[in-house]
């Protein structure tokens, strides 16, 4: 066992590692940042937790023994009118989320066309710049509906954008440096999004609950049975969280305050 004490290890990188079991007793860990990290499990007591940021996918976040997540749950709700329907209980639901999604990114994307074409190249706290958000849901589309759910093996488009933690997928594309214009980004997405649309038009309860049928060329996700409603679901968790990041980060762009 491997033991750290008394050292000052300020301005570390960890990555791709596990410290499953580990003990922290009396680490100062001011300032550090958290980047996709598994929590699942830990156990913090003692602790001095002040102006801190979580976000991410949280369950059963105990707080001196409260849950908290049902609570900033409902309060998210209440900021965000709309955000409830984004877990829909029958084909209708799924409907009127995805209506709601077209009108709320149309808003965005307005937004957005006010600032100066190379800003939205302009990454933001080291977030993924506008264009590139606009990217990852054609990959997101790509990967849950075109393939998990339609069938397609080879959905992908050159301009498609991975989530950075997944390993290369050959022949899932990936490159993360390429800036195409706001337009010939926004053209994918509408074409993408009219195959969502269509797909939730034909959907019925039935359909949600039936499972994929495997797709046995390699890509993105994984070959194997999903079930039709965590696929679709996916879209609109992805659709709704990616355009709040987009709409923070335009905030700051818009303040002129962004930082690399």
């Amino acid at each position: 066992m491997s033991e750290f004490k008394r050292e000052d290890l300020g301005g570390a990188r960890f990555e791709e590692l596990s410290l499953r079991g580990a003990v922290f007793h009396d680490v100062d860990l001011g300032g550090a940042r958290f980047d996709v990290v598994n929590l699942q499990g830990a156990t913090i007591r003692g602790a001095l937790v002040a102006d801190v940021s979580i976000d991410g996918e949280i369950r059963n976040l105990k707080v001196w023994g409260v849950d908290v997540v049902p609570l900033v749950d409902a309060e998210l709700n209440r900021r965000h009118p709309g955000r409830e329907k984004m877990r829909p209980a029958d084909a209708d639901g799924y409907r009127e989320a995805w209506e709601l999604l077209e009108r709320l990114w149309g808003e965005t994307v307005d937004r957005a066309r006010k600032l100066p074409p190379a800003m939205l190249h302009e990454s933001v706290d080291g977030e993924w710049s506008f264009i590139q958000t606009l990217r990852h849901l054609v990959f997101a589309t790509d990967a849950w509906v075109r393939r998990a759910v339609l069938g397609d093996p080879a959905p992908w488009d050159p301009l498609d954008l991975p989530h950075d933690e997944m390993r290369d997928t050959p022949p899932v594309p990936r490159d993360r440096d390429v800036q195409p214009s706001l337009d010939e980004v926004l053209a994918l997405r509408a074409d993408r999004m009219a195959t969502v649309r269509a797909v939730f038009a034909e959907l019925t309860d039935e359909r949600l609950t039936e499972m994929t049928e495997p797709v046995p060329e390699p890509g993105y996700p994984e070959s194997q049975s999903y079930q039709v409603s965590d696929c679709l679901g996916c879209i609109l968790s992805e659709e709704w969280e990616h355009r709040m990041y987009a709409e923070r980060d335009l905030a700051v762009l818009e303040s002129g305050k962004s930082q690399n």
